[in-house]
């Protein structure tokens, strides 16, 4: 299941991005999973939530936001959002297209909690 190397890449970013601004944790990991990316948004979640235990992520929430297929045809020169695994063109059933958007994963964006001063 190849979602637990993408989650432990996701966190290891995650991490990274907390370090260089100071933050102690993080409250929410925003994503965009593409239709064609191969991410199972299922499996995704629950390798999130199995490993974010373990560090800065451990009380992080997952939001994901699905980008469906857009797919240019160059035949009758349309642009279609596809919400499926399909790359004929919905207008003219052409296979002549090409891929806009929807095959990748993308970390959009984080929450990060405040870094605290210790006391003492």
């Amino acid at each position: 299941m190849h979602e637990y190397s993408i989650v432990l890449a996701l966190i290891e970013q995650c991490e990274q991005h907390a370090a260089q601004h100071q933050a102690d944790s993080i409250e929410r990991v925003s994503i965009k999973v593409g239709v064609l990316s191969g991410v199972e948004p299922d499996l995704l979640k629950t390798a999130f939530d199995t490993f974010k235990e373990e560090g800065i992520c451990k009380g992080a929430e997952l939001e994901m936001h699905i980008q469906p297929l857009v797919l240019h045809c160059q035949d009758c020169d349309s642009k279609q959002e596809i919400g499926e695994y399909n790359i004929i063109c919905p207008k003219c059933q052409s296979s002549n297209t090409r891929v806009l958007d929807g095959e990748d994963m993308y970390l959009m964006q984080l929450e990060v909690g405040p870094k605290v001063a210790a006391v003492g």
